[in-house]
């Protein structure tokens, strides 16, 4: 029972973070349980429970494994075969976009000419094609990928809450928090705060109420047939079957308003975490005039699995928070003066904008412009025109992937290319509002490869969303200390990624959850399949599966380096988990050297790849 097992050591862990508890009683009590099954089942069919692999066979040691047969050896091999192949075709498009003598040149903070935007996305594989799409609308633009909580690893506090979600990713605990307050407000942060509080303490009560052993039956038989209206008006978009919380407490005109407190941390800690995000993304010098952080949210509705589209490196939550903290940390003066004295000069016209970018509509919201200086406005009307057409190019894209009925049923009947565009567009923007659609959208299936290395080199690859692009550059890290961060903790979270989609993929069974039509929520900590059994894990068939094949292809994940071969194995050496992940087979490392490629085999080899 591999679900309750999980929770239950989850729990445990939560204990021990904040207490220190070790004893794992839960999992304890879980495993006499499953025994006194086991032995009752002994007591009344000996003759099974003796069995060869039986509960307790006579002969022989259970922990002993027979040696696979052909078949499991045929298919590993295609398996080796089907992973070597999307390699082979990566690298070579990587090589062909490169050539060997242009490399020297290749700084991305310091383009030939001062850009009109540079935005920051996070590496997550959605991103990849937006970026592609936004990079082509207009030669202004660089775009560069980061880990999407940008270096800030805060626990967000939110309006009226003592305790709020860790904005990282797992590996790390929150390392301050932050709260939300209505901006320049202090009065209307108090007010807001009181009535959140109301407002969520009613609800609570009235779901207890729902859900409750000994009402939720009456409930339905009293109340249920009240909810037609609303199911009449949610199906047809009028209303959302769940509400965003984000507003309560604030008036409609102030919700823009409601944004962290960035301003209570300490200077020196603010320094410390704006220096950390520019020198570890790279962007040290070559400034645009506008410079946005987006992060990235996933709006839909009906879907426990939602924080499985929202951003990991988010722990995940959306980015926003993490956004709206760096860009207000970066256009603080304070901290820009203390910036300039470690070498790190923000030019005085340059102006960071916080946006996140909506996976299910593929918009990008950019966010607290009331403060963009005046003379920034006919570049903002600029940015949102490339904004809005990368959006459109980018949905065009994604509707094939979401399958020719989207794109036949929003273009039928209609005569010309630009309505039939328009209908598509559409239809891609309706699955996230259909209280009824199982797949509102793809999320990161498909998800092959992590490339770190500088956008020159991947820039106007078409990577099929497929790939997880962190910008690096070796030249400016000689000693090799953000690689080591990019090492120890974004690859090892897109491997987790990774394999949580291929492990649903190839046995969604043991390893994911089933179809989506029949899970049930549980006490707000897990998934059923249907009223009863194990606590689903992994995604639902529906994350991975059209219906009729396979959307999600499994491939464990390719890394690739831009960096030399003694760069990255002295990471390896220096960290067992990394070693693990490498030497065990769950990822396959290789070094991207001038125009040649270079895979690291369990044995501590580099052989041409």
């Amino acid at each position: 029972m591999a679900g309750w097992a999980s929770f239950l050591r989850y729990r445990l862990w939560e204990a021990t973070l904040a207490d220190g508890a070790t004893i794992d009683e839960h999992v304890i009590g879980l495993l006499a349980i499953r025994l006194a099954y086991d032995a009752a089942l002994a007591g009344v069919h000996p003759e099974i429970a003796r069995s060869p692999g039986g509960l307790f066979p006579t002969e022989g040691d259970p922990h002993d494994r027979p040696p696979p047969v052909d078949a499991v050896l045929g298919r590993y091999l295609c398996q080796v075969a089907t992973e070597i192949a999307y390699r082979r075709r990566v690298c070579g498009q990587l090589a062909a976009s490169v050539a060997a003598d242009s490399l020297p040149g290749e700084n991305p903070a310091a383009p030939a000419s001062r850009k009109t935007l540079q935005i920051v996305f996070c590496i997550d594989v959605r991103s990849e094609v937006f970026r592609r799409h936004l990079e082509a609308v207009d030669e202004g633009v660089q775009t560069f990928g980061f880990a999407g909580f940008f270096g800030l690893p805060l626990e967000l506090l939110p309006l009226g809450a003592a305790h709020g979600p860790a904005q990282c990713p797992v590996l790390l605990r929150p390392g301050f928090k932050v709260a939300e307050q209505v901006a320049g407000d202090p009065a209307a942060t108090s007010r807001a705060a009181t009535v959140r509080r109301e407002l969520r303490l009613t609800r609570r009560a009235w779901k207890l109420f729902q859900t409750s052993a000994t009402s939720c039956f009456s409930f339905v038989e009293s109340l249920g047939l009240a909810y037609i209206p609303k199911l009449i008006t949610d199906s047809l978009g009028l209303t959302r079957p769940v509400l965003r919380a984000a507003g309560d407490g604030v008036s409609v005109g102030r919700r823009g308003s409601l944004r962290p407190a960035v301003g209570s941390l300490p200077l020196s800690q603010r320094v410390d975490l704006a220096a950390g995000m520019l020198t570890n993304l790279g962007l040290r010098e070559g400034f645009a005039r506008i410079v946005a952080i987006c992060g990235h949210a996933s709006e839909m509705v009906n879907n426990p699995y939602r924080a499985g589209y929202d951003c990991g490196a988010c722990g995940g939550h959306s980015g926003e928070p993490n956004a709206r903290v760096a860009a207000g940390l970066l256009n603080d003066p304070e901290v820009r003066r203390e910036l300039a004295g470690r070498g790190i000069a923000i030019p005085a016209d340059t102006w960071f904008v916080p946006a996140v970018h909506l996976t299910t509509t593929d918009e990008v919201r950019l966010l607290d412009i009331d403060g963009l200086p005046a003379g920034h406005a006919e570049e903002l009307a600029a940015v949102r025109g490339w904004l809005a057409a990368a959006g459109e190019a980018t949905r065009l894209e994604r509707a094939g992937r979401l399958g020719a009925a989207v794109v036949a049923t929003s273009a039928a009947g209609v005569t010309g290319a630009a309505e039939a565009r328009a209908r598509t567009q559409a239809a891609v923007i309706r699955r996230s509002q259909d209280w009824a659609e199982v797949r509102p959208e793809w999320g990161l299936a498909g998800n092959a490869s992590f490339i770190v290395a500088p956008r020159s080199r991947t820039a106007g690859v078409d990577l099929g969303g497929r790939a997880f692009l962190h910008d690096y550059d070796h030249a400016r890290d000689p000693e090799g200390t953000v690689l080591e961060l990019i090492m120890t903790a974004p690859m090892v979270v897109t491997s987790w990624i990774n394999l949580q989609y291929y492990a649903s993929a190839v046995d969604n069974r043991a390893f994911g959850s089933g179809n989506k039509l029949i899970h049930n929520v549980t006490g707000q900590f897990g998934v059923l399949l249907g009223n009863g059994g194990d606590l689903m894990t992994g995604l639902p068939w529906q994350a991975v599966s059209d219906g009729e094949r396979l959307v999600h292809e499994p491939l464990r994940l390719a890394v690739l380096i831009a960096a030399p071969r003694e760069a990255v194995e002295r990471v390896v050496a220096k960290h067992r988990g990394v070693a693990d992940l490498v030497e065990n087979g769950w990822v396959t490392l290789l070094a991207w050297e001038g125009d040649a490629f270079f895979r690291r085999t369990a044995e501590g080899e580099w052989r041409p790849a």
